[in-house]
């Protein structure tokens, strides 16, 4: 799906990336030359392949060599398990964020969540977060424990993991839970979580730690919600506004901080 890699990179790009790479199959880069002209594509040469394969694993770590930090799953599509462990285990300690159909290759490999390192992030939905606890689809026994369902994930695994809904919880291995004040309903609409991605995928690349980087990018999307819902409202903004409204969510982050160290 074109359009999640181009509302990741595009939000990327506008929370302070110099350069934003994007690999994937040959059969969208037009689509994604068109939508995001200033990223760099790296392309299996295949024109009509669906989807990534355990052969383009290697032009995938090639492409991630240079790179200060990964997002991977917006729009990868099925089949994911059968290469993503052995291209995790390649990238060595580069921070890392995993999403989308990433997170649901995790749930069928679920050994994966334990080999994953304290600078990767998790991003799962209600229903994410059930599959990757083993719980089926049962969002619901997600939502009516949140907190639980947390802690049970990061018993699970060191990695940072943000369950994303109304009151996104932040939380770490041995470290208290955060839940993120700022953001609206508006956040539910398809695409909102690909530029949560971007934005906490580029706070990782400018070398903020991974807990950190998605507190601040959780509060950073929240707020750019915010801003839009004051312009429009709720119901009219689209994810693909959010990108467009992280100038001023970043600038109200940077004085939020101001204060709290002046404070602190």
């Amino acid at each position: 799906m074109a359009g999640a890699a181009v509302l990741c990179a595009e939000a990327a790009l506008r929370s302070g990336c110099g350069y934003v790479s994007v690999a994937t199959v040959g059969s969208i880069s037009a689509d994604l030359t068109t939508g995001l002209p200033s990223a760099l594509l790296r392309c299996t040469l295949d024109a009509h392949q669906p989807r990534l394969r355990w052969e383009d694993v290697p032009m995938l770590v090639d492409a991630a060599r240079t790179a200060d930090a990964i997002v991977i799953g917006p729009g990868l599509g099925d089949d994911v398990e059968l290469w993503l462990a052995e291209f995790v285990a390649r990238l060595g300690d580069v921070p890392l964020l995993v999403d989308a159909d990433a997170l649901n290759g995790i749930a069928r490999r679920h050994e994966m969540l334990r080999h994953l390192t304290a600078n990767t992030v998790l991003t799962p939905h209600a229903g994410e977060a059930a599959r990757l606890l083993g719980w089926g689809n049962d969002r619901e026994r997600v939502e009516q424990a949140r907190q639980f369902a947390v802690d049970q994930l990061c018993e699970s695994t060191p990695a940072v993991v943000i369950l994303k809904g109304a009151d996104t919880i932040v939380a770490q291995h041995g470290v208290p839970s955060h839940i993120n004040p700022t953001g609206n309903a508006g956040l539910a609409k398809a695409g909102s979580g690909d530029v949560l991605s971007g934005i906490i995928g580029a706070l990782l690349a400018r070398g903020m730690p991974a807990l950190q980087a998605a507190i601040a990018g959780t509060w950073i999307h929240g707020r750019a919600a915010d801003v839009l819902a004051g312009e429009v409202g709720e119901e009219s903004y689209i994810s693909s506004d959010l990108a467009r409204a992280l100038g001023r969510a970043f600038a109200d982050y940077a004085a939020n901080v101001r204060v709290a160290n002046q404070l602190g």
